[in-house]
């Protein structure tokens, strides 16, 4: 315990010096809807493939080979989606590998005189391997390595990056702790002559079942590689997610996310942004989630995911 309070506060206090922001922010969408009903809650949660995008370190928590179908519709025409899979092979670890798309749709193209001269399109992609492994009792680790890959209207750009991440459990509290850094990296080929950073994302987050009480409790903190003039500052990009476990077939979810809230405020306010829910359902061996995120005015998100025991 003393060495996670020790790496917990490490990243806290290093985390300044580390480079934030950058291109490819559709590494941050959240994956499954599980994860998207708890507003990106689920750095220190368990069993689940969708964990290879969160924290690789949680991957040894998995019950059984999974595997995992998300779709999501985003804002005007944007689709995306992901698939993830993941299995233990004893003696080495839980393996997983899987990949993350977004499709921009397609936009008028005309020339400097605003002829039409046609269309493009605009597409991102990352494909995504990890592996995770126990340490010592109850303390996990696990690193992941992604491929990226995005296009716009001919041009392109390419990416290599790294997860790494770390979780603990301590069973008699029933107390989940993670610990992730993702998107450690950087472009190996930008858009035209311009250079930009990845968008690095420090995370810690902790789950607590409470005694005799069917629920998940999830508190996440989020960029807190990111510099801010007061200390107390990079701590208000928090997340909160709460999954009720209301029989052994259906789960209700619902979320906050403090960062989109203060950001999404138009005119006297921002209505619902910055809150989601959501549920699941057990079929046989399928899972099947939902879930929504607000927007506020802008609008919502809908999000659908199949994962299945293989």
């Amino acid at each position: 315990m003393r060495f996670l309070i020790l790496t917990c506060a490490s990243v806290v206090c290093l985390s300044p010096f580390l480079s934030a922001q950058g291109t490819y922010e559709f590494l941050r969408n959240d994956v499954g809807a599980r994860a998207a009903a708890l507003n990106g809650s689920f750095v220190s949660m368990t069993d689940d493939p969708n964990l290879l995008f969160y924290n690789p370190g949680a991957l040894p928590t998995l019950s059984r080979t999974k595997g995992s179908l998300n779709y999501f519709k985003h804002l005007l025409d944007v689709n995306a989606g992901s698939i993830s899979y993941a299995q233990t092979l004893e003696g080495i670890g839980t393996i997983a590998g899987g990949l993350m798309f977004v499709d921009y749709g397609s936009f008028t193209e005309t020339d400097a005189s605003m002829n039409i001269v046609g269309e493009f399109g605009a597409r991102d992609l990352a494909l995504v391997a990890g592996i995770g492994m126990e340490v010592e009792e109850n303390l996990f680790a696990g690193v992941s390595l992604k491929g990226i890959y995005s296009s716009i209207a001919g041009y392109r750009s390419g990416a290599l990056a790294a997860d790494l991440g770390m979780l603990y459990q301590i069973p008699e509290e029933m107390i989940t702790i993670g610990v992730a850094v993702l998107n450690i990296g950087s472009q190996l080929n930008a858009y035209a002559t311009t250079r930009e950073a990845l968008p690095l994302d420090v995370r810690i987050g902790i789950t607590k079942r409470p005694e005799h009480l069917p629920v998940y409790l999830n508190l996440n903190f989020h960029k807190l590689n990111e510099p801010h003039s007061n200390l107390f500052h990079r701590f208000r990009s928090f997340t909160m997610g709460t999954e009720f476990l209301m029989s052994d077939a259906v789960r209700l979810r619902i979320g906050y996310n403090n960062e989109k809230r203060r950001e999404l405020k138009i005119g006297t306010g921002p209505g619902l942004a910055g809150f989601s829910l959501g549920g699941g359902i057990l079929y046989q061996d399928y899972l099947i989630d939902y879930a929504y995120n607000s927007y506020g005015k802008i609008g919502g998100m809908h999000r659908i995911s199949i994962t299945t025991n293989l």
